[in-house]
């Protein structure tokens, strides 16, 4: 019997070029498949709070032009005006402003710790990591991906609340440098979403357990906002209003960064 062998140049010939990793733009449609819960419910959101600050917003700006407008200021007309404006326009903005000062929390606690703990905690790692994506693009692609479109939805949503709040400015006496304004208008708002959901991934990653993980990070930025509330703001460099929002969305952006850079290094070590 003869048995004939093929030489192992001509088998690699044969087979073709090896495949190479999986291109940036794959993530687009891997990132889709395993988030697209969090970006249908975020899109929705979104184009909600947008609907209802536009309608209410045109409704409160009407009733402010009325209410400069309206003389004699002391007739029972004015006075009726200025206390619908004062008490119900009032209490309706100002539930709509607590809501979008909540929504960084809310990522927090339920986009940011899911990225990187479910795989860890349902072991799909194993499988997602080495499928010519490689650990660390899979982390980098996915966090990039998820967290521009979370900061981008963010600065939308401050530019929007600028305008819907500006009549209240005078009629509550507040500035730009009060505290519940500053947070939301400006980058700020912007860096602090996205540092929200770079803090919920790391310590996801770091925990490996989605539902703990989301409990330490309500923990973690509440600890967080509040010290910048109540410490940090008081020595910054400068106390007026855009030398205050670049500097804060400055060193909020070199945390997120720093975050981002502690979630890949144990995305590596657990897949050592």
């Amino acid at each position: 019997m003869t048995v004939f062998t093929t030489p192992a140049s001509q088998l690699d010939r044969d087979a073709g070029p090896e495949p190479g990793p999986t291109p940036w733009s794959g993530m687009l449609w891997v990132t889709w498949r395993q988030h697209r819960g969090l970006l249908i419910s975020v899109s929705a959101v979104f184009c909600a709070a947008v609907a209802g600050l536009l309608v209410t917003g045109l409704r409160i700006h009407h009733d402010y032009a009325l209410l400069t407008s309206c003389r004699p200021a002391v007739s029972s007309a004015c006075l009726g005006l200025s206390a619908f404006f004062n008490s119900t326009d009032w209490h309706q903005g100002e539930y709509l402003h607590i809501a979008v000062q909540a929504a960084p929390v809310l990522i927090a606690m339920f986009a940011g710790p899911p990225v990187v703990a479910r795989e860890l905690e349902t072991r799909t790692y194993r499988y997602a990591w080495t499928q010519g994506i490689g650990r660390v693009r899979w982390t980098v692609a996915k966090l990039a991906l998820l967290g521009s479109l979370l900061a981008i939805m963010a600065f939308a949503i401050s530019q929007l609340l600028t305008w819907f709040f500006a009549p209240f400015m005078t009629t509550q006496q507040l500035t730009d440098l009060t505290p519940t304004v500053f947070d939301t208008t400006g980058v700020s708002y912007a860096a602090w979403t996205l540092t929200a959901f770079c803090l919920g991934a790391f310590l996801g990653t770091l925990l490996r357990r989605t539902l703990a993980a989301m409990a330490v990070t309500l923990g973690a930025y509440v600890g967080l906002a509040a010290a910048t509330w109540f410490y940090l703001r008081d020595h910054y460099p400068a106390k007026t209003f855009w030398p205050m929002q670049l500097f804060e969305a400055a060193w909020l952006l070199a945390l997120s960064a720093a975050l981002i850079a502690g979630t890949i290094w144990l995305v590596r070590r657990y897949a050592a």
